[in-house]
């Protein structure tokens, strides 16, 4: 790139070089124009030392101007890249130093050259402008990595998300089953062997929903490409929580009709997470499970009948999640005491028709 910007700068200055001059004018000799050309090499290095190469422009100008009656140019085209240069990439005091001597420079040239208020003016604007594009496009690439930065954070939290529901789900199903286990081996051996086999179909779920999300995280070209879980899902999910012992029911409610990929993922991933703590935490025996489609929304509610809140009754992660991905669509989530203060409810309400955030 730097080389490409001294090419073109070079390009500039040889104009003067080959159109016809005025014939009162000296002609223009091989010196001049090799002076020209020396004037130009330093932007090869402008990015890895700017000061030292305004340092050799300002130098190399200054032979040519006292040395040589060459044709002049029509802009200083390699101070106005090397101020660029140094406005974008200087450290601060760097950038400060410069600026506080570009008026004296340029006053000083302008005054040995025509002595013109018209040229000072005009040289003063031009280098200004290039000192200013130089800060601001420092600035849109400062803005451009804060933001680079805020969608990792974002993309990792929900990573997070997804990593928390898929772990927590499993391994709370398989806990309950295998603490079962033994007492049904000695009491009822069919129910024992269930156990064992929900134990099975739930590990081998929770590693496949690892395997895809693992493989698109590695962008391999063999990553499964199979869809994030959604409404139609559901059954399946309520299914593997029965196996746990806990008798959930599912009603829906309004017209069921197909949601946007994304948000369908968000509500099969936030009734996991609910009926995850309601196995891990509210000892509960039955939990319902309520799937209602408005015009302009869908809502979703996860009740049981188990002891309830505990403590601020929010704070784990699963919960924070659950308020994360109800925020990413614009909608709200709600939890607290079932009716009549009894058990455990979570509510959460989407709008339809908006993307994901």
């Amino acid at each position: 790139m730097d080389l490409a910007v001294a090419l073109l700068v070079q390009v500039a200055v040889t104009l003067p070089f080959v159109v016809p001059r005025d014939p009162r004018l000296p002609e223009a000799d091989w010196a001049a124009y090799g002076l020209t050309t020396l004037t130009v090499l330093p932007l090869v290095w402008r990015r890895r030392a700017p000061v030292a190469v305004l340092l050799a422009i300002l130098g190399t100008s200054a032979l040519y101007e006292l040395a040589l009656d060459g044709p002049g140019q029509p802009l200083p085209y390699t101070g106005l890249v090397i101020v660029y240069t140094i406005a974008d990439l200087s450290p601060p005091r760097r950038r400060l130093g410069v600026l506080l001597m570009l008026p004296v420079v340029v006053a000083g040239s302008v005054w040995f050259n025509t002595r013109s208020v018209r040229e000072l003016t005009f040289s003063l604007f031009v280098f200004g402008t290039a000192y200013a594009f130089g800060r601001l496009a420092d600035t849109r690439r400062r803005a451009n990595r804060v933001e680079a930065e805020q969608a990792a954070a974002r993309e990792r939290a929900r990573i997070a998300r997804e990593m928390h529901d898929i772990l927590s789900h499993a391994v709370s199903l398989m806990v309950v089953q295998a603490e079962a286990g033994p007492v049904a081996v000695r009491t009822a051996p069919e129910r024992a062997e269930a156990a064992f086999d929900a134990i099975s179909e739930t590990g081998r779920d929770a590693m496949a929903q690892l395997r895809r999300m693992l493989g698109v995280l590695r962008e391999a070209d063999d990553a499964p490409r199979s869809p994030q879980p959604g409404t139609a899902d559901l059954p399946g999910l309520l299914e593997r929580v029965r196996g746990s012992g806990l008798d959930v029911s599912y009603e829906v409610t309004g017209t069921a009709r197909p949601l946007p990929p994304a948000l369908a993922a968000t509500v099969y991933r936030v009734v996991q997470e609910a009926l995850t703590n309601t196995v891990r935490h509210a000892a509960a025996r039955a939990a319902t499970v309520e799937l209602a489609y408005g015009e302009d929304h869908v809502r979703m509610s996860v009740t049981d009948d188990g002891r309830g809140p505990r403590g601020s009754g929010g704070g784990g992660h699963g919960l924070i999640g659950v308020r994360e991905r109800a925020a990413a669509h614009g909608g709200g989530a709600e939890y607290g005491p079932g009716p009549g203060g009894r058990g455990f409810r979570v509510a959460v309400t989407l709008p339809l028709g908006g993307e994901a955030r």
